[in-house]
């Protein structure tokens, strides 16, 4: 054995690595993209002070003073009227459903009571269960809504712009009154943790046993592409189960996450997700040559879904190009799911507009993974 440094071996093997990665076209991608995509998402998406946020207005007044609180607040940028308020019923809806984050009521005879001196009320309901979404916003709806009457509160009303203000705004928090940052993060792990569990254990399925050789007797049986993805599916299923209790478990003793909603709703929800990234993980197995190239694919789609999902920053915050990404992936539409489950008590009708988007991406899924098996299994 030659115990002496010798710089052209040495280079050699260098050389040899190098030529290794420029072969391994995936890892060569890796190397690029996820510096580029970390840059991307850090710089332009991620936005701590969300902006433009959907809200509905429920004003029963109709007057100049209605109309100027809400044009002040719509001004500010934190607020889009999107839609109009006719009942408690439909304000209830909305905000279960995550059609709007804020409702503004104004009620009747605001206008009169205000010019009276009396200080009437104006009502802002949030949904809550983001602390860190709607926090700037309603530390700012006070200010802002007052300020809004500086034009109009002259001549004999401008005693009404002396402090406490012309009116009193009431900011009901909803779901999180508390603003419990674990309230909003525990729920959400639930689905990261099963995204990241999920399809990294199902990634390796395929590919690990075609380097062990146990795919060829696989291949030797009468079965089919979608029994075997289906096949192998099924064991994961029950991991995902068990970690979904655990963690439920822990998040009400340990973190005392209220569980508003019923458990076979959210459980519905559960095996919907967890099927949606088994399929994933088998599509990735079926595409990657090895093992490494397995669990590079899981990381490459686990680090957008963990950052455009609203699990670490608010979802809102980010530009629109971010959101429409965001809506692809089925992480951002479980997280509605569960923290709507669990803090708001919805049921199948509330989450029914969140189910169709996870369905659709394992449809899609399934169907490449299938055609990508097939040619596996030639």
């Amino acid at each position: 054995m030659n115990r002496h440094f010798s710089v052209s071996r040495w280079l050699g093997i260098v050389g040899k690595e190098f030529t290794q990665l420029k072969r391994d076209r995936l890892t060569f991608a890796m190397i690029v993209g996820i510096p580029v995509l970390q840059l991307i998402l850090f710089g332009f998406a991620i936005n701590s002070d969300p902006k433009h946020m959907p809200a509905a207005v429920r004003d029963a007044d109709r007057s100049e003073f209605s109309r100027s609180i809400l044009a002040g607040l719509s001004n500010s940028e934190y607020f889009d009227f999107v839609r109009e308020a006719g009942d408690d019923a439909a304000i209830d809806r909305m905000l279960a459903t995550g059609a709007v984050q804020f409702v503004i009521t104004i009620p009747e005879g605001f206008s009169r009571a205000l010019v009276r001196g009396e200080r009437p009320a104006l009502l802002v309901e949030a949904d809550a269960t983001d602390p860190s979404a709607t926090g700037n916003a309603i530390a700012a709806v006070t200010a802002l809504s007052q300020g809004a009457l500086s034009r109009e509160l002259t001549g004999p009303l401008a005693p009404l712009a002396v402090a406490p203000g012309a009116f009193e705004v009431r900011v009901h928090p909803r779901y999180n009154p508390e603003a419990i940052t674990q309230y909003n993060v525990v729920p959400g792990l639930m689905g990261v943790i099963l995204t990241m569990t999920m399809v990294l254990m199902t990634g390796l399925a395929i590919t690990r046993e075609t380097e062990r050789g146990t795919m060829e007797n696989l291949l030797a049986t009468p079965a089919n592409p979608l029994e075997v993805m289906t096949g192998k599916i099924v064991p994961y299923v029950l991991i995902g189960l068990i970690q979904v209790s655990i963690i439920l478990l822990l998040a009400r003793l340990i973190f005392r996450v209220p569980i508003h909603g019923r458990l076979d709703v959210l459980l519905v929800a559960v095996l919907l997700f967890i099927a949606a990234n088994l399929t994933l993980g088998l599509t990735f197995s079926s595409l990657a040559r090895n093992q490494l190239q397995a669990m590079q694919m899981t990381f490459f789609f686990f680090l957008p879904s963990i950052l455009l999902s609203g699990f670490m920053f608010p979802f809102r915050g980010m530009p629109g190009w971010a959101q429409a990404i965001g809506e692809c992936l089925p992480l951002t539409h479980f997280l509605r799911i569960v923290r709507g489950v669990l803090l708001k008590g919805n049921g199948l009708a509330e989450i029914a507009p969140q189910m169709w988007p996870i369905a659709l991406f394992m449809a899609v899924v399934i169907a490449v993974g299938l055609r990508f098996f097939r040619r596996t299994l030639d």
